[in-house]
């Protein structure tokens, strides 16, 4: 979502370097452009401009740290500002109920039932027992769609479909979820197309009637200033304790999530940072301004490789690794745990310097990593255990047992050996699938699977036998001149 603003920030931070100090003309022209820059962002104008401001008045006289460049000590001073101007640390949820009563507000479109069922499959993996409430009972098949997504999650739904009235059904919710011993209830409440009295009534009444400890507006970040507007209405009326802003992994401009907390007062506590129903993140404002930065976020990925690798697995591997035992199956392995976190694009983003190294994969074909697979899977038991085995003509069989050419296990061969010297030396990847804590800044581990030839699109294919073609052709001419 922050790309654009992003690369203009990154475009400021380049221009200052090289200079011995910050001045105040070139600190007033980096003003202007990030000035800019989060107008374009379609960030709030005064937040803009009280944010500009902060940053300048700490800027000018500031004398540069040794060893640290003009550039760096801008970045460090607009990293602090929009810490600040995002929240400064996260929120937590209350926990003071019993249960605890979580009501999710917002317009029609938002995302709020989708987002019941992450906030509840989250809290259901932090060891909460949850109760879903299905307190839209106006859209067509709104309670249906609640109760698939709580198969899914694995946390049963309260609905009562003769009745419509919300407030007594959230009340007989919660006495009931009080009874059977639930600690948390998360009600999902009807929408509109926009604000008007009746909808903003009937949340009144639920919120006397269960006097809930948490209030949070499903806000679509997509609106940007739109969103802001919302926000201010739902919170005259209801004074809302929160913030989960849905869709931050799209292609808005990301004013919404700039702004919102300097307006209203009220902290954004979770950001939806993708379809599935386990992409719902606690926001840390340190960690989204490292991302708009463009200085990564590895601790977030860390928590996400955690969350996702078996332990039994990860000790196996790192067992596995000190004796230098690596092999094809382990590979395998490896590869499955990358599409579960997402895919090596989604990796990027967590890492410095991620939107650079992502144009590495730009002439990838997408089905790279299902082609490895396939290959792989073509190998005998013996092949997989023991990659020395490796040689042109098992090369040759593989390659027509997976339905690829030759050069394509070839590049995985290579790949392979470059990775198992990466994991070796205890890289990125390396810590990361195998359960590993700390993070060095290398990266490394990364670099073994994107250093090493990989196979392009058929598109690209194309295009590169073209120019040979021409070149030859060239080559050719060239000759019979002389």
């Amino acid at each position: 979502m922050f790309d654009s603003l992003s690369d203009k920030l990154h475009d400021v931070f380049r221009k200052l370097r090289g200079q011995s100090t910050l001045t105040e003309e070139n600190i007033a022209e980096a003003m202007r452009e990030i000035r800019l820059a989060l107008l374009e962002a379609d960030v709030n104008l005064q937040i803009v401009s009280e944010f500009v401001e902060a940053v300048r008045s700490k800027c000018i006289g500031q004398e540069v740290i040794k060893s640290v460049t003009p550039g760096q000590q801008v970045v460090k001073i607009v990293n602090d500002q929009l810490v600040e101007l995002l929240g400064g640390g996260a929120a937590e949820l209350a926990s003071g109920g019993k249960p605890t009563v979580i009501m999710l507000v917002g317009l029609h479109g938002s995302g709020k039932t989708t987002t019941a069922g992450k906030l509840a499959l989250k809290l259901r993996r932090d060891g909460r027992k949850v109760l879903l409430v299905a307190g839209d009972v106006y859209r067509p098949a709104a309670i249906d769609q609640l109760e698939i997504i709580g198969r899914e999650v694995e946390v049963p739904v309260h609905a009562e479909r003769t009745s419509i009235n919300v407030a007594a059904i959230a009340s007989n919710a919660v006495q009931w979820a009080g009874k059977q011993g639930f600690d948390t209830v998360i009600i999902d409440t009807a929408g509109r197309l926009q604000i008007d009295n009746t909808m903003v009534q009937e949340l009144v009444r639920i919120r006397q009637a269960v006097q809930p400890d948490e209030i949070l507006l499903v806000a679509d970040s997509a609106l940007g200033q739109e969103a802001v507007s919302v926000a201010e209405h739902f919170h005259q009326a209801l004074e809302l304790t929160g913030f989960i802003l849905t869709k931050l992994d799209g292609d808005a401009r990301g004013g919404a999530a700039l702004s919102i907390r300097k307006v209203t007062g009220v902290p954004v506590k979770f950001a939806g940072m993708g379809e599935k129903l386990d992409s719902l993140e606690v926001f840390y404002p340190e960690r989204m301004a490292s991302r708009i930065l463009g200085m990564g976020d590895v601790v977030s990925l860390v928590e996400k490789a955690a969350a996702e690798i078996d332990e039994e697995d990860a000790k196996k591997l790192q067992e596995k690794l000190r004796k230098n035992q690596f092999d094809y199956s382990d590979f395998l392995s490896q590869l499955r745990q990358i599409t579960k976190l997402g895919g090596m694009e989604s990796i990027l983003k967590f890492l410095p310097g991620g939107k650079q190294l992502s144009g590495l994969l730009s002439g990838m074909d997408p089905k790279h990593f299902a082609h490895m697979e396939a290959v792989i899977l073509s190998m005998t038991p013996a092949e997989r255990s023991n990659p020395d085995l490796m040689n042109f003509s098992r090369k040759k069989r593989i390659a027509k047992g997976a339905g690829v050419p030759v050069e394509t296990v070839s590049n995985l061969v290579k790949q392979f050996e470059t990775m198992r010297k990466m994991m070796k030396q205890n890289g990125l990847l390396g810590r990361l699938m195998a359960g590993g804590g700390q993070v060095p800044d290398t990266g490394m581990g990364l670099g073994g699977l994107l250093n090493a030839p990989a196979p392009i699109s058929k598109k690209a294919q194309d295009h590169k036998k073209r120019i040979a073609k021409l070149a030859k052709k060239q080559r050719a001419k060239q000759r019979k001149r002389k």
